[in-house]
């Protein structure tokens, strides 16, 4: 079964450890919902940015968790 993760990264693409630990998600949806549920706490927890994994695979990212200025 493919599994959906995430990997959390200071700005300049060091791991961290997130503020909200994550389960594995079994549909790319599934981890883009609880991202966009969860940001915010991520960011105050440390992370600025994100990648989205299936299995081993780097999908997309870095995502910014910086909202952007209007």
């Amino acid at each position: 079964m493919t599994a959906w993760t995430w990997r959390f990264e200071k700005a300049d693409g060091t791991e961290v450890q997130p503020a909200v630990q994550p389960e594995e998600f079994t549909t790319q949806g599934d981890a883009e919902s609880w991202i966009g549920e969860q940001w915010k706490a991520l960011l105050e927890g440390g992370a600025d940015q994100v990648r989205l994994f299936e299995d081993t695979t780097e999908i997309y990212g870095p995502m910014s968790l910086h909202a952007q200025e209007a």
